[in-house]
């Protein structure tokens, strides 16, 4: 079980700084949709040149031409992209190819699929490295969480690794840890806190004990 650390709401430096502080206690960080499109892809190029032992992900959320941003992406050292499960699934394939040629990761994301169940059993024949649900900040604000989605894509993703991402907090981790993810993203769980370090290394110590357990 890994943690990801989203980052939304920041330009680069303060991307850097973040990192700088919770390094130690996160797998992947993930240089949200806000970022890419207000710095471009400069900014995965410079957080993987800051950090070279990350991974990173770019969220850049493909809808169409995958195998072009696939390429892009890759080429400003992202290790995983994001594409959107409600994308044709001809580009979802050309995602994964590309993706494979190159030796990095997809990701789909759930956000505002219907029919989850359904959705994410195809998805699953399409090749993606991971099938994430995710509750979209203007759904969160609504009190919607992933918990009962996860379980969903769980019982019919059979290739595929899980995420989960929307709103978790240390709060609420012990109901997603059950759930059995194989990656968990957290934003503004740790980066709203004050004392973002300690709280990544307390997220980050639940999931540990959970392994072992």
């Amino acid at each position: 079980m890994k943690l990801q650390l989203a980052l939304d709401l920041v330009n680069i430096p303060q991307a850097i700084e973040v990192i700088n502080e919770v390094e130690e206690y996160i797998d992947i960080v993930e240089i949200g949709t806000p970022v890419i499109n207000k710095e471009g892809l400069k900014a995965v190029e410079e957080v993987k040149a800051a950090f070279p032992n990350l991974e990173v992900l770019a969220d850049v959320k493909i809808m169409d031409a995958a195998g072009y941003e696939v390429s892009n992406a890759a080429a400003a050292g992202a290790d995983i992209v994001t594409i959107l499960a409600q994308a044709e699934d001809s580009s979802i394939k050309g995602a994964v190819e590309a993706a494979k040629k190159l030796d990095k990761k997809i990701l789909v994301d759930m956000i505002a699929v219907k029919d989850i169940k359904t959705r994410a059993a195809e998805l699953d024949l399409l090749g993606p490295d991971y099938i994430c649900v995710h509750t979209g900040y203007d759904l969160q604000a609504e009190g919607k969480d992933s918990f009962e989605d996860l379980r969903a894509i769980k019982s019919v993703v059979k290739n595929a690794k899980t995420a989960i991402a929307g709103g978790i907090k240390l709060e609420t981790l012990p109901e997603v840890i059950k759930a059995q993810p194989d990656l968990i993203i957290v934003g503004g769980g740790i980066t709203s806190k004050e004392d973002k370090k300690a709280e990544a290394a307390k997220i980050q110590e639940l999931i540990k004990k959970s392994v072992m357990a």
